[in-house]
């Protein structure tokens, strides 16, 4: 495509990318209301804001039980002070536009290279929206956004990418996953410079701010939470006569009674596998191409998403950010799953805040949408696991040489 037609695909996104974001600021600004009885913002307002007070005065709020958060993320719920004159919620809500630019931006880099599509930059346009004010009512754009320049960075710049990786995973853990896909010495520089990085964030906050480490054993007694896919085994048992309920803890509702605690041991479990088969994978891929990096770390969060005990909204900021970087390379093999995640985003909304009550009810309502949410995710999981095999495994039959012709020679069995 000439020159002309690039510069319209270009204006076509920056557009679309407006048009959608100044709804969204509509929304959390409550200029337009949203459907629901929830107020997705009030995280920002009375959660982040009260953390922020804490973490003001050089401390953790380790006496909270909602913070369970690695040490940078003091970084990005303390970062609205950068815009004073706005009040905090404010600010903060311009900050999380500002790190959605971020990624579009980003993207848009990458599928300006020689031979890129721009369909990355689209998909985080069209996607991210979908999950309706929660994409700027959590600092999760934020983590998606140092995730997308680490992937971006890859095999290039692989101590930059390291680095990214490193401080994201201690914004909010899951940027650690997008190393697995990395190998020979591009691999190496990259966790190295990402074990540097994540090490040298932390030693400086236990030195700086008492509590910096009370994130590793914040979870540890967490059970499981009414929209992960593990729920829905007890979503389906009250109607069949179980008595369980579902109680505020550790910031989210979750299921209390019998067996819950089976079912997230269990969850656990399926995490622990699904890091087993990344390990399997690792140990037979041979093949590796310019997009391995970034389907691995797609399979692998879409993993851990589906595997885990606790699956918020937000969760799927980080999935369409990932599922973005993928389409920025012309290889359609991430094309299904990405395209069920972008399926999942606006059910996403429907299960929260929307129709939540129906979902803490454990209604027919409430339950059609989670299964229909989570089924979605399970088979992005799924077939990106598939795909990601299929490019890198070496268990495709190989094509034999040609024999030479043989010069034909007397059988035993025949007289001479």
């Amino acid at each position: 495509m000439d020159g002309r037609g690039t510069r319209w695909r270009l204006a076509g996104v920056l557009v679309a990318w407006g048009v959608s974001r100044a709804v969204l600021l509509l929304l959390v600004f409550k200029v337009v209301g949203f459907p629901g009885p929830d107020d997705v913002t009030v995280d920002v307002s009375v959660t982040y804001q009260g953390w922020y007070e804490v973490l003001r005065q050089g401390g953790f709020p380790v006496g909270d039980v909602t913070w369970q958060y690695p040490p940078a993320a003091a970084l990005a719920i303390l970062s609205p002070a950068a815009l004073p004159f706005l009040g905090y919620t404010a600010a903060f809500h311009v900050l999380a536009l500002l790190a959605d630019l971020a990624v579009l931006c980003l993207l848009l880099c990458a599928g300006r290279r020689p031979g890129r599509p721009l369909r990355g930059a689209w998909v985080w346009t069209a996607g991210a929206p979908l999950l309706g004010p929660v994409l700027y009512a959590r600092y999760d754009v934020m983590v998606t956004a140092v995730a997308v320049a680490a992937l971006l960075a890859g095999a290039r710049h692989p101590r930059a990418m390291g680095a990214l990786a490193g401080f994201g995973a201690l914004l909010k853990v899951w940027p650690v996953l997008l190393l697995p896909g990395l190998r020979g010495t591009a691999g190496r520089r990259t966790w190295t410079a990402a074990a540097t990085t994540a090490a040298a964030v932390v030693l400086l906050f236990a030195l700086t701010m008492p509590g910096a480490l009370s994130f590793v054993t914040a979870q540890r007694d967490r059970g499981t939470e009414v929209e992960a896919p593990a729920a829905l085994v007890l979503h389906i048992a009250r109607h069949l006569g179980w008595h369980g309920q579902v109680l505020l803890s550790y910031g989210s509702l979750e299921f209390t009674g019998p067996y819950t605690d089976v079912v997230s041991t269990a969850s656990l479990a399926l995490t622990a596998a699904a890091l087993g088969l990344l390990l399997l994978w690792r140990l037979r891929a041979r093949r590796y191409r310019p997009h391995t990096a970034a389907d691995a770390a797609f399979a692998a969060v879409l993993l851990f998403t589906v595997t885990s005990r606790v699956l918020s909204p937000q969760y799927l900021v980080w999935l369409i950010g990932l599922a973005a970087v993928r389409q920025c390379f012309r290889d359609d093999g991430m094309r299904l799953p990405a395209g069920l995640v972008l399926a999942a985003a606006p059910v996403t909304v429907l299960e929260f805040p929307v129709y939540f009550a129906h979902v803490v009810a454990s209604d027919r309502l409430g339950v059609t949408l989670l299964l229909l949410r989570n089924g979605l995710l399970v088979a992005a999981a799924v077939t990106a696991c598939r795909s990601l095999w299929r490019s890198t495994d070496t268990a495709a039959p190989r094509t034999r040489p040609p024999e030479r012709a043989a010069r034909p020679t007397a059988r035993l069995d025949q007289p001479s």
